[in-house]
């Protein structure tokens, strides 16, 4: 199966992507189909064996629409000067209409020959006129409705097209008529429901377009973050070029002041780099040969050369574009909701509308008001704020968590993060910063304490595990250079083997002296290092124990505040760790966690993520490295504390980028308020809709309230309006 995202032209509601969603599933050789209005683009699995890229093509163009290939960059289309220009003019010609239209009604005066007393062939030449200019103006949405209606998939533009074309239709029999010189039946024309159902449904997608386009703008910031030109290395001279024509294994050139140009590690120089849009990290880090630079950092105050590794849509910044996208391409639950709803909502109303019109004919009340509540009843329940309703908010919602460090693959986490009642966290690197210092040694060898750490810091540096980090830098900081370290193996969840100097290492927890059946004879010294809050790394040399290094983590700095607050939220938290039980509940006292679970291996981990969910449990697991991620995959909802690099690798269902645990909340708060504010555009879509078809069937009419096609268009722009303006509260505190 293949996965490819396709931008669309065309769709216009919530009918436009059902329906289009509907038909591609229906395809064979499709596995699953998702589009999405507010990014105007599908996401289609296929099978590459039955179909390819132009059969796509040509499904999407069945069904009424245009794909415009594959999807390669968020585009924001600001309304061009020209387009605003034409509205603004259409604008002027509604007034116009109008004046010309009902200015009699209030005495205004009328050009003598456009009169409807004293030239009514004048005047409805006039009004016919500017009706075929709209007309040409909305052909768009006719020739949308159309087709729609031709593939079985009616939309907003089926309702709007079939009821401005029978107000023109029966308009322009009246016309032949006053043309004939039958001029009483000036009085049913309705040229003017052609025109201002036309122009509010224009004004309402113009409205639609700026707001949606906002949308966008916090996924593009992120695009903007790395720079268009960059400086490479070609043999001794320096060579500008666009980022496009940098190719990877290329030596690029960072001077202080410039921005990184792509992902890469460092070969020459040193310098202190800006990486808080992605880690959060408000201090530049200092990076030196060896260590990798991320597009877009800023280099403070050094000249480096470095490699390029990850560029184009392989970067770092292009991943969580990626990530962001292909989550706006999921559907929560309650979005699928929507869809279902407005899938039956449009035909439903066609056939109230067909069988409200018959009936005003039985009851005698003439083909021209059975006509003009026909029509009323399609125009006011055009379904554009239903359309908008769920789309809208999560779009906004994913784009201010990607600015704000909160990377979601699925967008249905926004609506089941709220229900989380239990986190479990990882310890070392999720907890604490996983920046660990070497703080005691007992040596029982014949080794000096330099001397084994080298050989343990040479060994730890083929790992990824961050207590290997501790060694390295005791390394660096001592000067002391690697020893070549042959057959090294990693032991998940256990620590690792090495050979050096023909002597078989084996470093890790208790749990690997277990496993390769080592007995521990320093119990006692073990028990007291531990109650000093250390981690101990066991060194085994030929099958002997030969010396235990206590290592110490620190504590983040917000853990005990986010521990706390996830408390008074009635929360569980729940420690789980591969550390001793002693430094485990001495970290875990220490931030207010109750609960914890240590000595535990990766597939142990597993089990009581399961063990927790079947007991009925929404779990949340937070952690950080590949150890972790099996426990993230059992989990209700996996988060991972990562680093930018790490973002293409990482297989849970949230990624905090700036490493902040506050995140955790307010991803949880996020959660909360964008399904509140879902529900609520969903209550003020139908509100408006089941309160006006009612009034336009003519419930109240005894009571003298009624409405016409053009009190309809524009009740339907309020109805989206409503959704827009309630939708940008999202924009409020929870993303500051």
């Amino acid at each position: 199966m293949k996965k490819i995202v396709l931008s669309i032209e065309g769709m216009t509601c919530s009918a436009c992507s059902n329906g289009l969603e509907k038909y591609l599933n229906k395809q064979s050789g499709i596995k699953q189909a998702t589009v999405n209005l507010v990014m105007a683009n599908a996401s289609i699995e296929y099978d590459e064996k039955i179909l390819n890229i132009d059969n796509l093509n040509e499904f999407v163009k069945k069904a009424g629409f245009k794909s415009l290939g594959e999807f390669k960059e968020i585009k924001i289309e600001r309304k061009s000067k020209k387009e605003k220009v034409k509205f603004i003019c259409f604008t002027i010609f509604v007034v116009l209409f109008m004046y010309v239209a009902m200015g009699h009604m209030i005495n205004l005066p009328i050009i003598e020959a456009i009169d409807i007393a004293k030239n009514p062939t004048g005047y409805t030449i006039c009004l016919f006129v500017f009706t075929i200019i709209f007309l040409i103006y909305g052909f768009d949405i006719i020739k949308s409705g159309y087709k729609n209606l031709i593939h079985k998939t009616p939309n907003m533009d089926t309702l709007v097209g079939i009821g401005v074309i029978s107000s023109f239709g029966y308009s322009i029999y009246n016309m032949i008529l006053i043309l004939n010189g039958n001029h009483t039946a000036i009085h049913n024309l309705y040229f003017e429901s052609v025109v201002m159902v036309i122009y509010f449904v224009k004004l309402g997608r113009y409205i639609e377009g700026i707001s949606k386009d906002k949308t966008k703008e916090a996924i593009q910031k992120l695009v903007e973050i790395t720079p268009e030109k960059a400086t490479i290395k070609v043999g001794d001279t320096e060579k500008e070029v666009t980022i496009d024509e940098v190719h990877k294994g290329d030596i690029v050139i960072g001077k202080p002041g410039e921005k990184i140009s792509v992902d890469g590690e460092i070969i020459s120089g040193k310098a202190h780099l800006d990486e808080s849009f992605i880690t959060g990290e408000s201090r530049p880090i200092s990076k030196t040969v060896e260590e990798k630079v991320i597009a877009g950092s800023i280099n403070y105050d050094g000249y480096i050369e470095y490699r390029a590794e990850r560029i184009g849509k392989d970067s770092t910044i292009s991943e969580i574009v990626r990530l962001v996208v292909e989550a706006s391409n999921t559907k929560a639950p309650i979005s699928k909701i929507a869809d279902t709803v407005s899938g039956y909502f449009v035909p439903t109303v066609a056939v109230i509308a067909i069988i409200v019109f018959i009936i005003y004919l039985i009851l005698g009340f003439g083909f021209t008001e059975s006509l003009v509540t026909f029509v009323t009843i399609l125009v006011v329940a055009c379904p554009c704020s239903l359309g908008l309703a769920t789309p809208l908010a999560i779009v906004v919602s994913e784009g201010k968590c990607a600015i704000n460090g909160i990377l979601i693959k699925k967008s249905e986490i926004l609506e089941n993060a709220q229900k989380v009642n239990t986190i479990v966290f990882d310890k070392t690197g999720t907890l604490t910063y996983g920046k660990l210092k070497i703080s005691k040694i007992k040596n029982y060898s014949d080794i000096n304490d330099t001397q084994l750490l080298q050989i343990v810091g040479s060994i730890e540096s083929k790992s990824t595990h961050p207590i290997g980090k501790a060694f390295i830098d005791y390394l660096e900081e001592h000067n002391l250079k690697k020893i070549e370290v042959k057959e090294f193996e990693n032991v998940a969840g256990f620590g690792v083997i090495g050979k050096v100097n023909n002597n078989r290492y084996i470093l890790g927890n208790s749990k690997i002296l277990e496993n390769y059946h080592i007995k521990n004879v320093y119990n006692v010294e073990e028990s007291e290092m531990a109650k000093q809050g250390n981690s101990i790394i066991y060194i085994v040399q030929n099958e002997k124990l030969i010396a235990l290094i206590g290592v110490n983590d620190i504590v983040r700095d917000n853990s005990k505040i986010v521990i706390n607050t996830l408390n008074e939220r009635n929360i569980d938290t729940i420690m789980l760790t591969g550390d001793n039980n002693e430094t485990a509940e001495k970290i875990a006292k220490d931030i207010g966690i109750k609960k914890v679970i240590a000595n535990v291996i990766p597939t142990e981990k597993t089990k009581v993520i399961k063990k927790l969910t079947l007991q009925g449990k929404y779990v949340m697991m937070c952690g950080d490295g590949i150890n972790d991620s099996p426990a993230l995959a059992t989990s209700n909802i996996g988060v991972s504390v990562k680093s930018g690099t790490d973002i293409a690798m990482d297989s849970s269902d949230v990624i905090l980028t700036k490493n902040n645990l506050t995140s955790i909340i307010k991803l949880i708060d996020i959660s909360k308020k964008t399904t509140k504010i879902i529900k609520q555009n969903l209550f003020w879509a139908f509100f408006y809709n089941l309160l006006m078809i009612p009034i336009a069937i003519g419930i109240l009419k005894p009571i003298g309230i009624s409405i016409n096609p053009m009190i309809a268009s524009i009740s339907m722009v309020f109805s989206s309006l409503t959704v827009i303006l309630n939708t940008l509260r999202l924009n409020g505190r929870y993303f500051l």
